[in-house]
Formats: C-alpha cells, structure tokens, sequence
C-alpha cells in the first residue's frame, strides 16, 4: 500500500477525493491540502511515496512549482499531476521545470475515477513517466510558440522595456523615456523579464541576466545558459542543444 499526499484545492472534491482512493485499497492518504506550500510542509512532516497533485491550487504556487519546490527537498519525488486547466503557463511551467521520470501528468476528464488514478501512482513510484497525448500535444504547441518568439511570453509593457534594454538603454534612460514616475519600476519588469525566460534561475547576478535578455531580443528566440555558460536552444527534435550567438551583427 503506497503512503500518498493529496493536494488538491477544491474543498468540496478532495475530501471525495481522499475516500475514493482509500477505497480502492492501494493506498493510505497520509495527509491532504490544498496549496503548495502547504504540501511541501506535509512532505517534510512525513514524506510520502506518491502525490497526486493539482496544477491549479491555492497560494502563490501552482502545481508545478510546488512539484519543483518539493523535489529540491526530495529528489524525484513521485507525483501524478491532473488538471483541468488549458493554459499556456501550465505547460510552459511543466516544459521548464526540467521533470525527466517518476510522473504522470493527465487530464482530470480522462482520469474520474479513483482505479484509473491507482496504476498512475504506482507507475509514478516505479520510476517511469507518463503524459496524456493531449496535455503532451499542448506542451509541444507552447514549445514551439515560445521559441518562435519569445516576446510572446512578455506583455506589452515587458515587451517595450525589453526592446530598450537590448539598444543599451540604463534603467533611468528607459524610465525617462516610457514616462515612469518611480524608477524602480523599471527594476521590477525587469524582473518579470526575466523570469519569463528563465534568467533569474540561471544568471550570477542582475547584469548578467540584463546581457542575456538583450541577446534574446537581438536573436529572436528563446535561449538558456548551461551552468558553463553554454548557449542553447531548441532544435528539430525538442533538445536543447548548443547554440553559437554570433556577434556584431
């Protein structure tokens, strides 16, 4: 029988939730809530073997951050994602957070019952990974959007400052130019900026991830930096692979 943690934010499902899965026999709930910081305090209080986790959830964290916050704690720990959400951010989360094995990530519709959520669990804990076909095609679709253009990402204003940064604009010079009134503004989408495309993961410091944002913008594509500093981008088969930035062009 599998120890199992149940997040799920539906105050009026997961309690269903919880009985069905006992029900079946396989496994034990050893503890359910309904955000993800709450479930990462449950694993450190009694790690389980197995979470079934929402991707939509209460808090600042979705159910891939959390997923990704507990596995710095637990390293590949099992998890069964299900959703019924269809939006971009959840893929594009899924596709970043770099989860290779010990999960399954499906639909809610495809997966009602509790016998059909059991042999995801139990696969989850035998190291192997499953994705519903249609989550699967929509993480492809987010893929290519992204490295197609990676201004889609950004909203307009974000969109704006990156532009200015990438002619070598100071923070003040694009502050005065757009008409903020508090220049720290500017700092702040800076910061979301970067986080969109994954250089505040990834850059030593502010400057760093300032001179990668302006070679995004300058290449037109979405581009990640190795620990070594290594270019890469996406190639035909979805691999990250070694990309030579070509300078003075």
């Amino acid at each position: 029988m599998l120890d199992l943690l149940v997040v799920e934010d539906n105050e009026r499902l997961r309690p269903a939730l919880v009985s069905g899965l006992e029900n079946t026999g396989a496994v034990h709930v050893i503890a359910d809530c309904g955000s993800g910081a709450a479930a990462l305090e449950a694993c450190l209080a009694q790690p389980p073997a197995v979470i079934l986790l929402d991707v939509q959830l209460d808090g600042a964290m979705n159910g891939i951050e959390a997923a990704v916050a507990i596995r710095r704690e637990f390293p590949r720990m099992p998890i069964v994602f299900y959703s019924i959400q269809d939006d971009d951010a959840y893929y594009r989360a899924f596709r970043r957070s770099g989860i290779l094995s010990h999960y399954a990530y499906v639909r809610k519709s495809n997966y009602l019952l509790p016998q059909m959520i059991v042999p995801l669990l139990q696969d989850a804990v035998s190291g192997r990974n499953f994705i519903d076909p249609e989550i699967e095609s929509r993480v492809q679709e987010v893929r290519e959007k992204d490295e197609q253009d990676p201004m889609a990402l950004l909203e307009p204003n974000e969109q704006v400052v990156a532009r200015m940064l990438a002619q070598g604009m100071s923070n003040e010079q694009i502050a005065a130019r757009i008409g903020f009134r508090d220049k720290r503004t500017i700092s702040r989408t800076n910061g979301q900026i970067y986080a969109a495309w994954g250089l505040n993961d990834t850059a030593a410091d502010e400057k760093i991830a300032r001179v990668r944002a302006a070679i995004i913008v300058r290449e037109g594509r979405l581009i990640v930096w190795d620990d070594q500093g290594v270019a890469r981008t996406l190639d035909a088969r979805g691999d990250w692979a070694p990309h030579e930035i070509k300078l003075g062009e």
